[in-house]
C-alpha cells in the first residue's frame, strides 16, 4: 500500500482507511504495509509504528497483513523485529540490503539472523533495481532448505530464469510470489503463487480477477485483463514508484497527490495520460 499524506506532508490517516477499504471491498487477499511503495525510507520509526498499529485496526480478521521490515543495516533491523508491534502481522517483507552491496555471503547472513530474531516468517525480497544487487537464485534456495523461520520471496528481479531456477529447486513450502505487476501473469504460468502488486492500489479489482483467473490457468482470460492494463503498469512506473500510482489513487478520489522529497509528483503530461486512461477505461 502507498502512504498518503496531506498537503503539509503528514500521513493522512483517514485516506488510509479509505485506500485499505477501496483494497479489501475489490477483492485483495492480503495487504502490506510499510513496503518501499509506501516510501519507508523518508518515514520515521514512531510514524511506522503508528501506520502498523492503524493498519492492523481498519483491516481487523478481514484479510491478512504482512510488515515491511528493511533496510541495510542489519542490527537496526534487528531492534525494529524487536520493538515493533508484529504481534498480528501474518509475515514480515524484507528487502535485501541496499547500496552497500554486499556479497551472496553477506545476504545470506543477513537474512539467516533477521530470520532468527523475527517473531513472525520472513518473506526475502530480491529488488535489484533498488537495492544494487540481486540475490542469486543458488543464495534464496540456501535459505529456502537452510533457515527454518523464511517462509517464502517476493521476486521482482525481472529475470525469468532465476525465477523459474528457484522455482525448480525451492522446498515445496517455500512461497514464491511476483513483485513485478507487469510480470505476474507469465510468472504464474511458470509455477509462482501470486503476487504482492503495485497496481492494485489502484485497480484492486481489474488486478485481483486478472490473478486469479492466472492460479487457476485460466490464461486467455487473464491475458484480456491483462492486455487492458499495460498501458496502466507503463504509466505507473515510467518516473517512479508510488508517484505513478499515487497519480492514479488521486484521481479516482482516493488519496492527495502528495510524496515526500526526494519523490516529486509524476509530471504533467504523464499526469495527463493517467487521466486519459482512466477515462478511455470508464474507471472512476
Amino acid at each position: 500500500m502507498v502512504t498518503p499524506f496531506h498537503e503539509d506532508g503528514s500521513i493522512d490517516f483517514p485516506a488510509l482507511e479509505h485506500l485499505i477499504e477501496h483494497i479489501i471491498s475489490n477483492g485483495c487477499e492480503y495487504v502490506v504495509t510499510l513496503g518501499t511503495t509506501g516510501e519507508t525510507p523518508v518515514l520515521s520509526k514512531q510514524e511506522k509504528i503508528e501506520l502498523i498499529t492503524f493498519t492492523y485496526s481498519t483491516v481487523g480478521s478481514r484479510v491478512p497483513v504482512v510488515v515491511g521490515v528493511g533496510g541495510n543495516d542489519t542490527r537496526a533491523l534487528i531492534e525494529d523485529l524487536n520493538h515493533f508491534p508484529l504481534d498480528k502481522a501474518a509475515a514480515v517483507l524484507s528487502a535485501s540490503p541496499y547500496y552497500s552491496k554486499p556479497s551472496q555471503e553477506g545476504i545470506y547472513q543477513h537474512y539467516k539472523i533477521l530470520a532468527e530474531n523475527s517473531p513472525k516468517p520472513i518473506i526475502l525480497y530480491n529488488v535489484p533495481g533498488r537495492t544494487g544487487r540481486s540475490m542469486t537464485a543458488q543464495t534464496t534456495i540456501r535459505l529456502a532448505h537452510e533457515v527454518a523461520n523464511i517462509a517464502g520471496i517476493k521476486e521482482a528481479s525481472g529475470d525469468m530464469s532465476l525465477c523459474m531456477d528457484i522455482l525448480k529447486n525451492k522446498p515445496d513450502d517455500f512461497i514464491v510470489v511476483s513483485g513485478d505487476d507487469a510480470l505476474a501473469m507469465p510468472q504464474i504460468a511458470c509455477g509462482m503463487e501470486g503476487v504482492i502488486s503495485v497496481a492494485a492500489n489502484a485497480l484492486p479489482g481489474r488486478f485481483s480477477e486478472m490473478i486469479r483467473l492466472s492460479l487457476q490457468y485460466n490464461f486467455n482470460q487473464a491475458k484480456e485483463l491483462n492486455d487492458e492494463m499495460l498501458e496502466a503498469y507503463e504509466l505507473m512506473f515510467c518516473e517512479n514508484n508510488p508517484s505513478g500510482v499515487k497519480a492514479f489513487l488521486a484521481e479516482l478520489g482516493l488519496i492527495k497527490n502528495v510524496v515526500r522529497l526526494p519523490l516529486v509528483p509524476l509530471s504533467a503530461h504523464i499526469h495527463e495520460k493517467v487521466k486519459q486512461y482512466l477515462k478511455a477505461k470508464s474507471i472512476r
